[in-house]
């Protein structure tokens, strides 16, 4: 065979060196060529992480043993020699800039993998990298350098789950200076300063939301070949928001970066919440940085699960947790029955709210009503069933109001109703009961006490102190511009949010370090807008563009000039979701000839092909044994016909 000259940029031999050029054949396989250049280079060191990069076609050479002619290389290909894995400036939720080796020829999906292994978040598969978002520059900041945190010298582990020391991984126990770093991932930072919220992008608008998501990177290609170069800027973020498997005593970081997600999509509006539930979420945040502050140990030392016998105990009660007796079964299979007199109300345009009191029955995921209690042995009124609906609270225990809203989807749209309760205890039980329904959930399922129980914390959260609010501790400390978000700052003067902070915060001043964390992420899941992530589309046949939301359990479409939910659908009622990669359109097919199709405006239509993809594998994790990630369904399920 004929002899050809290739020439191959080395990065290692700098940028003003030139390419050099070896005589190859077309029969020649990659790790020949590698041999060849690693020869010339007359360069003693440790080549193993090194790989070709194909400039033209933007991919990796990575299958040594292809010869040249089957990936179809010449002589004017643009070839460069180069690591495998480069530093990379990575963004945490939590605000702080680390500097890390990061794979540039992985895919996206398991370069994460790595990373999280490195700073010991479990569950790396809720995870993503998206570019970040612009803050608004000031002219006074153009010399501000922000601080980076390098840890490109602690080496990438190839276990699974790293030994722990004192805590931390054992990577990080080297020096104090990665040790100080893995205390700011793993324990939460002082709020931030006002003038750091103001810099922050904050949306306006559904489509200001919608904008964030066309950022994430795909997940099944790498680095590289979506235009990042060693030492650019990512963010590191919890994509999926179905969290698996949350273990405080595992979970230092984990958590401390939800919580610090969570408390940025609090403070600059990315998610709706009431007036009551944002002095408690204020009360919360204040409650964890003064606890945070007297003991930093906290976490640490009860991530030290060093000695066996702790490890066995945790075991032996999950074993405990899995078994059931046959008197428990039986319990189980004689579900506890729902039936008292409720108000409802059904808005219509233009006519006041006129509430009616009936006879209400809750039955499998169903809710019947009768006029009266007497006349339940015959037809309801009317049946509703609530699986696939949304059921968002309306509450305010100091004006005694305990409303649950319900969207009914429907053929034409969703159908509006909201049922009143007496008291907390009936709401506590009913709401349960909605949320278990809309979920395909009966009131027999093992969840329903608990369900009750956190709603019931949460309106004793909501309560005010009343008699002891003569003497509500004043704190002249407290920045209240650090705990809520701008909106409640142009509604009240400091000095009015403060008291209503510190009166919140009695109710949660008991609490360790962790049940606050706990408590303050089980508040904001429970939110009606949790979990959904916005991207801009135009559905088929229609001529104006429409939002979709996808949340872990449906998708969402939702009117762009009205904001109102239009209609739901639920992945488990889903038979199967397509993409035409031509014409760049997803189409889904779901029980009962329901089709619908769209195109994506703000975002790549293979961001949502990810997303839809990335929930349903997700929902696949609890029936798997063990912590082993399958991370081939992964790219099945994500991966489009690119992956396969």
């Amino acid at each position: 065979m004929a002899v050809w000259d290739l020439s191959v940029i080395v990065e290692d031999l700098g940028v003003d060196a030139p390419p050099l050029t070896i005589g190859v054949t077309s029969d020649l396989h990659i790790g020949g060529v590698i041999l060849k250049l690693v020869e010339k280079t007359q360069i003693k060191r440790d080549w193993s992480d090194h790989a070709l990069w194909w400039e033209q076609k933007q991919q990796w050479l990575l299958r040594t043993a292809w010869t040249l002619e089957k990936c179809g290389i010449h002589a004017d290909a643009r070839l460069v020699f180069m690591p495998q894995h480069k530093p990379l400036r990575l963004g945490l939720p939590n605000g702080i800039t680390l500097r890390l080796r990061a794979s540039f020829s992985s895919p996206v999906f398991h370069t994460v993998l790595e990373i999280c292994k490195m700073l010991n978040i479990r569950h790396p598969e809720e995870l993503s990298l998206l570019r970040p978002l612009e803050e608004k520059k000031k002219k006074k900041d153009k010399d501000s350098v922000e601080e980076i945190y390098d840890l490109t010298e602690v080496p990438l582990t190839s276990v699974s789950q790293p030994c722990l020391y004192n805590g931390m991984p054992a990577h990080f126990a080297d020096s104090p200076k990665t040790e100080a770093v893995y205390k700011m991932l793993s324990v939460t930072l002082q709020p931030p300063a006002p003038e750091a919220i103001a810099k922050l992008y904050r949306p306006a608008s559904v489509v200001d939301k919608a904008h964030i998501n066309s950022r994430w990177l795909d997940s099944s290609r790498s680095l590289m070949q979506q235009g990042i170069r060693d030492n650019d800027r990512l963010w590191l973020r919890f994509k999926y928001f179905a969290f698996h498997d949350m273990e405080p005593k595992y979970d230092a970081v984990r958590l401390t970066q939800l919580y610090e997600q969570a408390r940025w999509s609090i403070l600059l509006e990315d998610i709706d919440c009431t007036e009551e539930e944002m002095m408690l979420f204020g009360a919360l945040q204040y409650h964890i940085s003064k606890v945070s502050q007297s003991e930093p140990q906290m976490l640490t030392s009860s991530a030290a699960m060093d000695d066996l016998e702790s490890a066995l105990q945790c075991l032996e009660v999950k074993m405990e947790g899995e078994s059931s007796s046959a008197s428990e079964m039986l319990e189980n299979m004689t579900a506890p029955v729902l039936n008292d007199y409720l108000k409802i109300f059904r808005p219509k345009r233009l006519t006041l709210k006129g509430y009616k009191q009936y006879w209400f029955k809750f039955q499998d995921t169903s809710i019947s009503y009768f006029k009266s209690k007497e006349e339940s042995i015959g037809e309801p009124i009317q049946q509703i069933n609530l699986k696939g609906c949304e059921v968002a609270p309306d509450v305010n225990v100091a004006a005694q109001k305990f409303l649950i809203r319900l969207l009914i989807p429907a053929p034409e749209g969703m159908n509006e109703v909201y049922l009143r309760c007496e008291n907390e205890q009936q709401y506590a039980q009913w709401m349960a009961a909605c949320r278990l329904a809309s979920k395909g959930k009966t009131l027999a399922d093992s969840s329903f006490q608990s369900e009750i129980e956190s709603i019931r914390t949460f309106l004793a959260m909501q309560k005010t102190n009343s008699g002891s609010q003569g003497n509500a501790p004043t704190d002249d400390s407290i920045n209240t511009h650090s705990l809520v978000s701008p909106r409640y700052h142009k509604k009240y003067k400091a000095k009015q949010l403060t008291p209503r902070i510190l009166e919140a915060y009695q109710n949660v001043a008991q609490l360790s370090l962790t049940d606050a964390l706990m408590r303050f992420l089980q508040i904001w899941q429970a939110l009606p807008d949790f979990g959904i992530s916005y991207v801009v589309v135009r559905f088929k046949g229609s001529r104006k563009d429409e939002v979709l939301g996808i949340a872990p359990n449906r998708l969402i479409r939702i009117d762009l000039g009205v904001g109102d939910v239009v209609k739901t659908w639920r992945y488990n009622n889903m038979r199967q979701w397509n993409v035409n990669w031509d014409i760049r359109q997803v189409a889904i097919e779901f029980d009962g000839n329901v089709n619908i199709a769209f195109s994506c405006v703000t975002a790549d239509c293979k961001i949502v092909h990810e997303f839809i993809g990335g929930y349903i594998f997700m929902s696949t994790r609890s029936r798997e044994k063990g912590n082993t990630l399958n991370e081939e369904l992964f790219h099945k399920l994500t991966g489009g016909h690119e992956a396969l």
